[in-house]
């Protein structure tokens, strides 16, 4: 991905890496729903070879003309284009085949055919949700002015603002997923270690969202000079518990927690935490 730079120039190693967070934040954010969905990984157990080749090739199309004709600049070369689609079904792919495994979906004692099937159906949607995520998302774009030109010079946002609407793009983002029985499920069978590794990847993609993905409103969440690193982790860790304040209320609303022990209540949390964390970093950028 090399979109901040232009096809035809040279992108810094800086571009390049905000460009796959804002990939790998756009796939996200378009695509969860259906990673937390229990008839999507049905479909991709029963579905037969030919129709996965068929749906990764529609899906590789798709790319291919989105890159063509909206992700990249109009002077890039089918080459470019191609190189691009190819890059960000990988990365789908990637992106997916995490997901799954941290959610418990794949392990060892599948078949390959299920494995692969599972990955194949969501990376699809997650390879797409990239190439949006990176091209029109981005602080640079003129979307990024036209959703701040109400703003204009009046500067970040206070904490109890950010902290407002981070709740709202939690709730927002998690309650599409809240009242499924996929939480239940997943937080029933997850170890201690998977639940940790939840939190710890939820947790992460906070700090990449505000800090290091270039969208829409990260010019007020970047740390003062001389802070750095320390800062950005304490702001993604008040940003990460508004994300599991949310996710918990969420729960508790649709009944999620009644006759359910603590941990299991614990586990529900942090498993939805995932979306709500998302959901709360994009809602301080992008909801203001």
């Amino acid at each position: 991905m090399a979109r901040d730079g232009g096809r035809t120039g040279v992108s810094s190693p800086a571009q390049s890496l905000r460009e796959y967070a804002r990939g790998i934040a756009g796939g996200l954010l378009f695509s969860l729903p259906l990673l937390y969905t229990m008839e999507v990984w049905w479909a991709g157990f029963i579905a037969r070879p030919l129709n996965l080749l068929v749906y990764f090739a529609v899906g590789f199309l798709l790319l291919f003309g989105y890159n063509r004709y909206a992700g990249l600049h109009e002077d890039a070369s089918w080459l470019d284009v191609a190189f691009e689609a190819v890059e960000e079904m990988g990365l789908g792919l990637l992106l997916a085949t995490l997901l799954l495994w941290l959610l418990g979906q794949i392990d060892s004692t599948q078949t390959l055919a299920e494995i692969v099937g599972k990955v194949v159906v969501e990376a699809v949607v997650v390879a797409i949700g990239i190439s949006v995520g990176a091209s029109q998302l981005g602080g640079n774009g003129k979307q990024g002015q036209g959703m701040r030109g109400d703003r204009g010079d009046e500067g970040p946002l206070s904490l109890p603002a950010q902290l407002v609407l981070g709740a709202c793009g939690a709730v927002l983002l998690a309650s599409n997923v809240a009242p499924t029985e996929e939480i239940v499920m997943i937080a029933i069978e997850s170890s201690r270690a998977k639940i940790l590794a939840l939190a710890l990847f939820s947790y992460l993609l906070s700090c990449l969202v505000l800090f290091y993905s270039d969208f829409h409103g990260t010019e007020d969440q970047v740390p003062p000079e001389g802070q750095g690193p320390v800062t950005a982790l304490l702001r993604s860790a008040v940003n990460y518990s508004v994300a599991l304040a949310a996710s918990a209320f969420i729960l508790w609303f649709f009944g999620r927690f009644s006759g359910m022990s603590l941990a299991v209540c614990v586990s529900q949390t942090v498993v939805l935490g995932v979306v709500a964390s998302l959901g709360a970093a994009v809602g301080r950028l992008l909801l203001q």
